[in-house]
């Protein structure tokens, strides 16, 4: 493990990642890693400059969010526009035109799924409005008793307490179990075919023991306690870009439409276009939208800090026949300046095509990353697992335990954090982790690329040169 960066002497710090030491400036800030990340001064497109002079590539969109890349026009004019307007109102007092627009906006492109939206600052606000707006609903709607929520382990939803709560990442909610809801929150298997499908199961028998054994569990904690089953629709960094096999949506809204309870989705990090339409479960093509959707990072796409939940005509109209508001708020809830930048990245996004290049893009990364990950002479082929995704959400996840191949000696590393730095070195930012192969977090390791929605086709050919060539390097110092 790295040492821990003392601001008294901050002349190196060892990046165990890594395996270098590089000059770092003091810092004052407590960051999430136990050194001082490089500083970004500038950004272009998907390109960002460093302090140290350097210029990298933007592969992740930070962290699946920067969907337009930097320094779009568009954005950059509206945020201008608007804080020479009006910078800010509170929201129990005054609304503003640019949230009222994007609210339309969001409500009229869903094909009736939604009805209404409350914005907030961010995807674990999103998340923590949902689980309050679900219990509000029941209780409005008279059935007071309800108070569970299912989720899935090794899922993701959020770093508040009850976000943590409601998901089941081993590694980020470890510190806190003393304090986390362990009542109200519960957990079924993950939707993860590619590890938990049983040898002699067909896709459908593993959809039908899934639905069952969340069935199991409403009848376990009583079908009229649960406030509903919540789902990331594609699930982003716990397990690395993991679908759902198909029809497994279908099968777990059949139980929550059986029961009365909620089906609600999280697509903080997969949806607004990252799949190659609006919504992440478009995507699956069968129809099953949520009653209660949360959105957030390519919804501003990092031109402002802001999120969503979307309401179904259901959550609506439970609602409006009784208190008619939302009984969740923040001081910075549709803040005009965030709303008036979501809603020009929404604009050029519908008016750029830019879904439609997500889906031919995101189908040449694929190609590219099997040609050079799994080719004749790839050295990465025998331990490539799975290369998975769909438009411009992608994950490659490694095996090395269960493989027939001469083991690499990662020496106190692991393999995802080794590759993640060798790609910033080789001037490439993706998103590495270890853990979500097994249900205790404890093995493997995974890669994220999730480049801007407007990625040329030279650009994926350069992100994938960069990532394939920093993989082989750390494979071939480790054979």
């Amino acid at each position: 493990m790295s040492p821990a960066l003392t601001v008294s002497d901050p002349t190196t710090v060892a990046d165990a990642s890594a395996d270098v030491s590089h000059p770092v400036k003091p810092t004052f800030v407590l960051h999430r890693t136990p050194w001082r990340p490089p500083v970004a001064t500038r950004g272009d497109g998907i390109t960002l400059e460093l302090e140290d002079g350097r210029t990298v590539i933007d592969g992740v969109g930070g962290a699946a969010v920067a969907c337009l890349g930097m320094n779009h026009p568009i954005p950059k004019q509206a945020i201008k526009d608007q804080v020479d307007r009006l910078a800010y109102v509170y929201n129990m007092q005054l609304s503003n035109e640019p949230a009222e627009e994007l609210a339309k906006l969001l409500v009229d492109g869903s094909n009736g799924a939604f009805a209404l939206c409350g914005f907030v600052s961010g995807g674990s606000e999103a998340m923590e409005g949902v689980i309050k707006l679900a219990r509000q609903y029941f209780h409005e709607t008279g059935e007071p008793q309800r108070k569970n929520f299912i989720a899935r382990q090794l899922s993701f939803h959020g770093n508040t307490v009850a976000t943590l709560s409601l998901a089941y990442h081993p590694a980020r909610r470890g510190l806190y179990e003393p304090i986390l809801d362990h009542d109200s929150f519960h957990h079924v298997s993950p939707a993860y075919a590619k590890r938990f499908k049983r040898p002699d199961e067909s896709e459908d028998q593993y959809v039908e023991r899934l639905r069952k054994e969340l069935e199991d569990k409403f009848i376990e904690l009583g079908p009229d306690t649960v406030i509903g089953f919540v789902a990331e629709t594609v699930v982003g960094a716990t397990t690395g870009v993991v679908p759902a096999p198909k029809g497994y949506f279908k099968a777990m809204k059949s139980v929550c439409d059986k029961y009365g309870a909620l089906f609600i989705l999280d697509e903080v990090m997969s949806g607004m276009g990252r799949m190659g339409t609006r919504h992440a479960w478009e995507s699956f093509g069968d129809g099953c939208s949520p009653d209660i959707q949360a959105v957030a990072k390519g919804l501003g796409g990092g031109y402002a800090s802001i999120g969503a939940v979307l309401m179904s005509p259901r959550i609506r109209d439970g609602l409006y026949s009784q208190s008619g508001l939302w009984k969740h708020g923040h001081t910075y809830q549709a803040h005009p300046l965030s709303c008036a930048a979501a809603l020009a990245v929404q604009k050029v996004i519908e008016e750029e095509h830019l879904l439609e290049n997500v889906q031919k893009q995101g189908t040449y990364l694929q190609r590219v990353l099997e040609e050079r990950l799994r080719g004749p002479n790839a050295i990465a082929a025998p331990y490539t697992f799975d290369i998975r995704g769909g438009g411009g959400f992608w994950g490659v996840e490694f095996e090395f335990e269960e493989v027939d191949a001469p083991k690499p000696d990662f020496k106190d590393g692991q393999f995802a954090l080794l590759a993640q730095a060798r790609c910033l070195q080789n001037g490439l930012v993706i998103m590495g982790f270890v853990g979500g192969a097994n249900l205790e977090g404890t093995k493997g390791n995974h890669l994220i690329l999730a480049p801007a929605y407007n990625v040329t086709a030279k650009e994926i050919e350069k992100i994938s040169d960069i990532f394939v060539t920093s993989i082989e390097q750390v494979l071939r110092e480790s054979l």
